[in-house]
C-alpha cells in the first residue's frame, strides 16, 4: 500500500489526514471543536486515572512508606533537638549552682543521634524521589503510546473535525501536566499528609493547651484555600482550552507560512494570534495570581498563630509545665505545620489542572474508533479490478447528501478519470472506495466482493495512492520510498525508483539513496518529491490506483517525467483520476462527470465533448481561460 496517509502502519510517522485529501464540513479550516477542557467529574476522572495505573499500585505503596518513614525522622528530629537544648540547659545551672560541668557525653550522644535521624530521613527522602520519577515517567510513556495507537484507530471523520493543534496538545501539553504533577505534587501530597499528622501528634503530645491555641489561630486557612480553589478552577480550565487553541493556531500557521507570505496576510494572521493569546494571557496570569495567593496568605496566617503560640508557650514555660526546650521542639512543629498545610493548599490548584489535563486526554481516548475487522474475511490477492458502485449515497452529514444515487461500473484495467467544479464530489468518491467514510446507503464492490464486508484494512492495501499533495518523513531516501512495502529488499527499492524515473537524481544526492530528507522535505524540490512518491507507490505493487492531479505545481520537463513515470505505473490497472486540468485525461477510457453529487454526463474525451453538455462545457471553459 502506498497511499501517503496510511492508516495501518504503527511503527511509522502518522497523518492525521491524508495530504489532498480534501476536507468535510468542518474541517481544519473551520471552527475549531475542543472538548473536555474541564474536570466535569474531578472524582469519576480520579478513579478512572487510579485504575489506569492500577499496575503501579505497589510502586506507590512503597512511595508511602519511603514518605512516612522519612516523615517519622523529621519529626523525631526537633524532639530530640529540644532534649540536646534541655542537656545544655541543666549543664548551665549546674555550672551556676554547684560548679559542676555538663555532661557531654550524654549531649554528644544525643547530637550524633540526631544527625542519623536527618541523614536516615534524607535516604527514604531519595528512594521516594526515585521511585516517583520513574512511575511519573512511565504512566506518561504509556498515555503517549495508548495515544498514538488510538491515533491510528480514529476513523478519518475525527481529524476533519478536530484540529491538529488540539490533538498535539493533548500527546504534549495534557500528558506533560500529568506528568509533572505526578512527579512533583504526588512525593508533596504524601509527605505533607504524613508531616501534619506527625506534627499533629508531637505538639498534642508536648502540651495540648497550646497545640489548640495553634490550631485555633489557623482555622482560616482551609476556608481561603477554599475560596481560591473555587476562582481558580474556571481560570485553569480557560487557560488550558486557550493553550490548545494557541497551539492549533501557530501549527496551522507554520504549516500555511508561504501561503500566508504569498497573500500577505501576515497582519491578520499575527492579528488572530494575537487574540487568542491574550486570552491564553489573561487566564493564566488571573489563574496564576490566585494559587500564588496562597502561599504569602498561609504564611500570613502561620505567623499569627507562631505569635499566638510564643505568647501561650511562654506562660507554660514560666508556670513550669513546660521545659524551654519543649517549647523550642513546640515552636519548630508549629512552623513546619503551617508549611505542608500551605502546600496542601497550593496542590489542590495543581491537581484541579492536572484532572482537567487528565479528563482530556481520557475523552479522547474514548473517541469512536473504527470498528475492529480483524476477524473478517480478507480481499482476494488476486484482485482484477472490476469495481462497481451500486446506488451509493453519502453525506457528511445525513441530512445534506453529497453523493446521490451513484451507479457505475468498472471494467479492470480502464483508467476512469473523474472531473467537476469544487463540491461536485470527486474526492469524498475516493474517500468512500476506501473506506475513509462509510456509505449512508448502497454499496461499492470489488472483484464482486461487497468492500464493507470485509476487512478495511486488505481493501487499503489494494490500492496505490499519489496525490497532488505529496507527504515524505524525516528520514532517508529509501525508507520514505519503503514506507509502502517494509519488507522490500534495497533491490526492490531501487528497481521502484528508476521505474519512476528518479534513480538517476538520486544517485546525485549526497549518499545517494540513504541521503535525509528534512522534517518539511525541503530540501528536495516539489517534482522530486512527487517522483518519490510515484517509486513508493510502484514498491506497493497495487491493484488498483488512485491519482489526484500530480503535476500541477511543476515545469514543464518534470511534468513530462511524472507523466511518463505514471502512465508506466497505470499499466495494466484499474485507474482511479481525479482531474483538475481537462487536458490530462483525453486518453481516459471512462470521463466521469459529477455535478452536485450526481454523475451527470459519462464516456469518453470525444464523445462527451460531441454532446456539447456540461463536460463540454467546462473542457471550452479551461481553453477559453488560458487564451
Amino acid at each position: 500500500m502506498s497511499q501517503d496517509n496510511r492508516t495501518n502502519s504503527t511503527n511509522r510517522p502518522q497523518m492525521g489526514r491524508g495530504p489532498g485529501m480534501g476536507r468535510g464540513p468542518g474541517g481544519p479550516g473551520g471552527p475549531m471543536r475542543m472538548t473536555g477542557e474541564k474536570a466535569k467529574n474531578f472524582k469519576g476522572t480520579t478513579r478512572r486515572f487510579l485504575a489506569e495505573t492500577s499496575h503501579y499500585r505497589w510502586k506507590l505503596a512503597a512511595v508511602a512508606v519511603f514518605s512516612v518513614l522519612s516523615c517519622v525522622a523529621t519529626i523525631i528530629g526537633p524532639w530530640i533537638m529540644g532534649e540536646a537544648i534541655d542537656i545544655v540547659g541543666e549543664g548551665a545551672g549546674a555550672l551556676l549552682n554547684t560548679g559542676t560541668y555538663m555532661d557531654y557525653g550524654r549531649l554528644f550522644n544525643t547530637l550524633a543521634m540526631l544527625l542519623g535521624v536527618y541523614i536516615f530521613s534524607s535516604v527514604f527522602s531519595y528512594l521516594q524521589t526515585y521511585v516517583v520519577s520513574a512511575v511519573s515517567s512511565g504512566i506518561s510513556y504509556e498515555m503517549r503510546g495508548k495515544i498514538s495507537a488510538k491515533i491510528n484507530r480514529l476513523p478519518l471523520a475525527y481529524f476533519d473535525k478536530v484540529s491538529h493543534g488540539d490533538v498535539l496538545s493533548r500527546v504534549t501539553n495534557d500528558v506533560d501536566t500529568i506528568n509533572q504533577s505526578l512527579n512533583q505534587s504526588l512525593p508533596q501530597i504524601l509527605t505533607s499528609v504524613a508531616n501534619v499528622t506527625g506534627f499533629f501528634v508531637a505538639m498534642l503530645l508536648i502540651s495540648p493547651l497550646v497545640t489548640l491555641i495553634a490550631i485555633a489561630a489557623m482555622f482560616l486557612a482551609p476556608f481561603f484555600a477554599a475560596q481560591v480553589i473555587k476562582r481558580s478552577q474556571k481560570l485553569f480550565k480557560n487557560q488550558q482550552e486557550y493553550l490548545g487553541k494557541v497551539n492549533g493556531h501557530v501549527e496551522e500557521s507554520f504549516s500555511g507560512h508561504m501561503i500566508i507570505k504569498s497573500f500577505a496576510a501576515e497582519e491578520s494572521i499575527i492579528s488572530s494570534y494575537n487574540e487568542l493569546n491574550h486570552k491564553l494571557y489573561d487566564n493564566a496570569w488571573k489563574s496564576n495570581f490566585l494559587s500564588g495567593l496562597m502561599q504569602p496568605v498561609m504564611g500570613l496566617i502561620g505567623n499569627l498563630a507562631y505569635v499566638a503560640v510564643c505568647i501561650a508557650g511562654g506562660f507554660q514555660v514560666l508556670s513550669g509545665k513546660m521545659t524551654v526546650g519543649s517549647m523550642v521542639s513546640f515552636t519548630q512543629y508549629m512552623r513546619n505545620f503551617t508549611q505542608p498545610v500551605a502546600q496542601l493548599a497550593q496542590i489542590s490548584n495543581v491537581l484541579q489542572s492536572t484532572a482537567a489535563a487528565a479528563e482530556r486526554v481520557f475523552e479522547f481516548l474514548e473517541e469512536a474508533e473504527e470498528a475492529d475487522e480483524s476477524g473478517k474475511s480478507q480481499l482476494s490477492e488476486n484482485i482484477k479490478g472490476e469495481v462497481v458502485f451500486e446506488n451509493v449515497n453519502f453525506g457528511y452529514d445525513p441530512e445534506t447528501p453529497v453523493i446521490n444515487n451513484f451507479y457505475v461500473k468498472i471494467k479492470p484495467g480502464q483508467t476512469v478519470a473523474i472531473v467537476g467544479p469544487t463540491g461536485a464530489g470527486k474526492t469524498t468518491i475516493v474517500k468512500l472506495l476506501m473506506r475513509f467514510y462509510e456509505l449512508n446507503s448502497g454499496s461499492i464492490y470489488i472483484d464482486g466482493t461487497n468492500i464493507s464486508e470485509v476487512d478495511r484494512n486488505s481493501v487499503r492495501d489494494a490500492f496505490g495512492m499519489v496525490l497532488q499533495d505529496t507527504w515524505l518523513f524525516s528520514g532517508s531516501v529509501k525508507d520514505n520510498i519503503r514506507f509502502s512495502a517494509e519488507n522490500a529488499t534495497d533491490e526492490d527499492v531501487i528497481n521502484a525508483a528508476k521505474a519512476a524515473n528518479i534513480h538517476r537524481y538520486i544517485k546525485t544526492l549526497p549518499g545517494g539513496y540513504d541521503y535525509v530528507i528534512d522534517e518539511e522535505s525541503g530540501n528536495i524540490s516539489q517534482g522530486q518529491k512527487q517522483l518519490l512518491t510515484i517509486a513508493r507507490a510502484f514498491l506497493s505493487k497495487p491493484k488498483i490506483l488512485i491519482l489526484d492531479e500530480a503535476t500541477a505545481s511543476v515545469d514543464t520537463r518534470t511534468e513530462i517525467l511524472i507523466q511518463k513515470a505514471m502512465d508506466k505505473l497505470m499499466e495494466g490497472k484499474t485507474s482511479f483520476v481525479i482531474a483538475h486540468r481537462l487536458s490530462t485525461i483525453r486518453d481516459a477510457d471512462l470521463i466521469l462527470v459529477m455535478k452536485n453529487g450526481d454523475i451527470v454526463e459519462q464516456g469518453s474525451h470525444v464523445e462527451l465533448l460531441e454532446k456539447q453538455g456540461f463536460y463540454a462545457e467546462l473542457y471550452n471553459s479551461q481553453f477559453e481561460q488560458v487564451s
